[in-house]
């Protein structure tokens, strides 16, 4: 268990500077929304390039990929289901949508695997649908359902084609599928600017925790608290159920079920920072599911452990 309060403790320090700095007013007024940017702009596509250009692409095909990106999927489902009823919005129910089914399977998931799974690989199957899967197609509501402002239709419509996520894993998919190696003189800038997307998205999430209200309160409280149970107990309650109906058990369900009880990924928040939308929704979010992943990941140890 040192290695799931360990993946913690890395992430809560550097999200501390962040309230820290906000609280002490080291950084600038609008440091929370050039972090938030420059992270989803800039150093994000270099992560996702660089991940997938280096990935091993059969792994999409392994049964950790379809457990665990069906319970993901049904997760945000459910959520769509609520927004179309609820009448939220294209733009909050997407976010909502990625709050329920998104988890931290980079800055909290990789160390998780390595302490505790044991092999950093066996995160990349969800690392891999969430990059080519599920941040693409809300990247392509979120363009899509965005203001008009006088922006001509044409433009709107191949705005998706032009995010910057999108190109990056595209890029990445090819190069990893055709097995073309990439310079050094290009790889290792790009790596460079990879290194700054999670603390960045970190920093800015902990910026964004001053002055905030407390999670469940507000007029996203029950999108909040939907998405957090969604997040916490029905994607690794549903991951276990398909993984025991398809005979998977001893360590592999072990893990799915650890990957699947992972918290909502901080990224949720840089998505909605990005496009202006649900920002508190997901902030609140990603705070209810990181403090409620530690006791279900506990559970599940204790449970299914090896």
């Amino acid at each position: 268990m040192a290695g799931v309060l360990t993946g913690f403790v890395v992430i809560g320090v550097v999200i501390g500077v962040g309230y820290l700095a906000a609280r002490r007013g080291v950084l600038p007024e609008g440091a929370q929304v050039v972090l938030a940017q420059t992270s989803f702009r800039v150093a994000t596509p270099a992560l996702l390039f660089t991940v997938l250009a280096d990935a091993d692409l059969g792994q999409v095909f392994s049964g950790t990929l379809w457990v665990t990106s069906v319970a993901a999927l049904a997760c945000a489902a459910v959520v769509v289901a609520a927004g179309v009823v609820r009448r939220w919005g294209t733009g909050r129910t997407t976010i909502a949508a990625l709050a329920a089914g998104m988890v931290n399977s980079a800055n909290l998931g990789i160390p998780i695997a390595v302490h505790v799974l044991g092999d950093a690989a066996l995160v990349a199957p969800l690392l891999l649908f969430q990059l080519v899967v599920l941040v693409p197609a809300a990247v392509v509501a979120l363009d899509l359902s965005g203001p008009a402002d006088g922006t001509p239709r044409w433009v709107r419509l191949t705005a998706p084609f032009r995010n910057p996520v999108l190109i990056a894993s595209v890029l990445g998919l090819l190069v990893g599928g055709a097995g073309w190696t990439v310079p050094s003189l290009v790889l290792d800038p790009l790596e460079l600017l990879a290194s700054l997307a999670v603390p960045a998205v970190l920093l800015a999430y902990g910026i964004s925790l001053h002055g905030a209200p407390l999670p469940g309160r507000g007029p996203d409280r029950r999108a909040v608290l939907l998405a957090s149970a969604l997040k916490l107990l029905l994607m690794p309650a549903s991951a276990w159920a398909l993984a025991t109906a398809l005979g998977i058990g001893g360590e592999q369900l072990f893990v799915v079920v650890v990957l699947s009880a992972l918290p909502t990924a901080q990224n949720v928040y840089t998505y909605a920072v990005a496009y202006r939308t649900a920002e508190r929704l997901a902030q609140q979010t990603v705070t209810v599911t990181t403090a409620g992943s530690v006791p279900v990941l506990l559970l599940v140890a204790a449970l299914l452990g090896p």
